[in-house]
């Protein structure tokens, strides 16, 4: 009779952002934790997003998964080197928004992520990608790109999400439409607009819904161009935004594809996932079932 062979110890490169908003919090613990858990773990801190990225394709055939601790923005960086290896992504939410962690229901309490990446049980998920640049949630130009211009390093970390809105408040009152086409299909759309966003995932700024059924493995992108000047009225549009409903409003112009591109005359910065890392004209596509990250039990199988 032959005796059967012991389960295979699963090896995971754990890289940690000592930046993030939470980052100096809980990492040996969390570590300790998937180790009891039956991971063979190594814990790497990064500098950067490119040393981020070198970790994970320099140490591609000695792991089999990768655990990215921070927020939006580390996500975004790993992005590149998990679908270029095709590692499944383990994620702990160490960041001010944890926007993607939100779309995916994995929960803020490092403890309860460790666990759900444990557990093993994965979702394939689409990426969005923009001049090259891929993204989880949402790509923007215009008034949430000058947020990211503005929002310090140190706001976030000390102000967490209220940071977000206090800046957003001071722009609201001063900033201008821009004139732009949108390109879909040979469809060409021109509109003055504070605010174009192309969204992937579900969320975006600390909670904010980018359609009320955008689902980040739909195999489509959701855009919306915000086209009115009147701060009273952005007030009073605020909850339709925060839920996804802001589509109801004639001031919103939305539109659903599997590929956009935007135009402006003068060239603006583009925010991805909460950094600003490319530019007008930008072209927006997107990869179906691009990465496989692990999730709770119920939304991997829902």
């Amino acid at each position: 009779m032959t005796e059967a062979s012991p389960p295979k110890v699963r090896r995971a490169l754990m890289l940690v952002n000592p930046n993030a908003r939470r980052g100096s919090q809980a990492v040996e613990p969390i570590a300790k934790r998937l180790r009891f858990r039956g991971l063979d773990v190594t814990v790497e801190r990064f500098k950067s997003p490119d040393e981020l990225a070198t970790d994970i394709a320099r140490r591609r055939h000695e792991v089999d998964l990768a655990i990215v601790c921070g927020g939006d923005g580390t996500m975004n960086a790993a992005a590149p080197a998990i679908i270029e290896t095709g590692l499944p992504m383990g994620i702990i939410p160490m960041g001010t928004a944890n926007d993607l962690a939100r779309t995916l229901h994995i929960p803020e309490s490092f403890q309860q992520a460790a666990d759900i990446i444990a557990d093993g049980h994965t979702r394939a998920i689409d990426v969005g990608v923009v001049n090259g640049r891929p993204f989880f949630n949402v790509a923007s130009i215009g008034l949430s790109a000058q947020l990211a211009n503005k929002l310090s390093p140190d706001v976030k970390r000390r102000w967490g999400k209220l940071g977000y809105a206090l800046t957003a408040l001071q722009l609201v009152t001063t900033v201008r439409p821009f004139s732009a086409e949108i390109v879909s299909g040979d469809e060409v759309t021109k509109v003055k607009s504070l605010q174009i966003a192309v969204g992937n995932g579900r969320y975006y700024g600390g909670g904010t819904v980018v359609e009320a059924d955008a689902k980040i493995d739909d195999g489509t992108l959701d855009l919306y161009s915000l086209e009115t000047g009147d701060v009273l009225k952005l007030f009073l549009m605020l909850r339709a935004f925060r839920n996804g409903t802001h589509g109801t409003w004639t001031e919103v112009r939305t539109a659903k594809g599997d590929g956009f591109e935007i135009r402006t005359r003068r060239p603006q910065p583009v925010n991805l996932d909460g950094d600003l890392v490319t530019e007008t004209p930008a072209r927006f596509e997107i990869r179906p079932k691009a990465i496989t990250v692990f999730v709770p039990p119920s939304y991997a199988y829902s």
